[in-house]
């Protein structure tokens, strides 16, 4: 597992974002696909029922994340079957000590309040 500090630039849907990320050394990877590991949320296109439940997973993922420093966590150090990188991804980030506060887990908050499932893939 690798650890980088990121900063969220967009978010698809509930298992999807762009992130900005920090490698070190002034050194960033900009504009990285993210795919949320191990868990599933709705997707944004097919059945009204679906698409609806993908809005708010986006919405909710959006509002705690988006435009936010966190941190990421790769359980690959390459990307994934769709040209995504694997990660858990943590919030709050604490710029000003480099510490993680809390470690929440985003993928287990989204989990944890019916906007994801857990997923093996």
């Amino acid at each position: 597992m690798y650890e980088y500090k990121a900063k969220i630039i967009s978010v698809y849907d509930g298992d999807t974002v762009r992130a900005d990320i920090d490698l070190g050394f002034g050194i960033w990877h900009k504009d990285q696909v993210i795919r949320l590991a191990g868990i599933n949320a709705p997707e944004m296109r097919g059945e009204a029922k679906e698409k609806e439940a993908g809005k708010l997973a986006r919405d909710k993922l959006r509002e705690k994340i988006l435009d936010k420093e966190v941190k990421l966590v790769t359980f690959k150090d390459k990307k994934g079957k769709y040209g995504r990188w694997l990660a858990e991804i943590y919030y709050p980030y604490q710029k000003h000590s480099m510490q993680f506060s809390e470690n929440l887990s985003v993928n287990q908050w989204l989990v944890n309040n019916n906007w994801a499932v857990e997923a093996k893939y």
